[in-house]
C-alpha cells in the first residue's frame, strides 16, 4: 500500500473516491481508503507517523510480522523502527529496502 506524505484533507479522500476508494480509517494523522470492490487495493495519506522516526514511504502486511522482522534482521536490512505493538491494532516495524525506500511491516493483532 503506498503512503502518500501530505495532511489527510478531505480533498485526497474526494480525490480518490473518484477511483472509487472509500474511506476505511481515519485517526487525523493518517487516513487509509480502500476499494469497496477489492478491499485490500488501498491507499494511506499520512502526515507524520505518530510513534515512528519517519514516515513510510509504503505499508506491507504479512502473515506473521516477528517472523518477517526475524528475517529482516537476520539478513542484516537497516531496522528503521524497531518491532512493537500500537494502540490502533498493529504490529510492525520499518526497514529499509535496497532503494532507500523506508517499509512499514505489519500485521493486525
Amino acid at each position: 500500500m503506498p503512503i502518500i506524505q501530505s495532511e489527510p484533507a478531505p480533498e485526497s479522500r474526494e480525490f480518490y473516491g473518484l477511483l472509487g476508494f472509500e474511506e476505511v480509517m481515519n485517526l487525523g494523522w493518517i487516513m487509509t481508503l480502500a476499494s469497496p470492490s477489492s478491499p485490500t487495493a488501498q491507499i494511506s495519506v499520512m502526515s507524520s507517523d505518530k510513534t515512528a522516526p519517519v514516515t513510510p514511504d509504503m505499508s506491507v502486511e504479512v502473515d506473521d510480522v516477528d517472523a518477517a522482522y526475524a528475517a529482516m534482521r537476520d539478513h542484516g536490512a537497516e531496522i528503521v523502527h524497531p518491532l512493537q505493538d500500537e494502540e490502533w491494532g498493529v504490529r510492525r516495524f520499518f526497514v529499509r529496502d535496497p532503494n532507500d525506500r523506508v517499509v512499514n511491516v505489519l500485521n493486525h493483532r
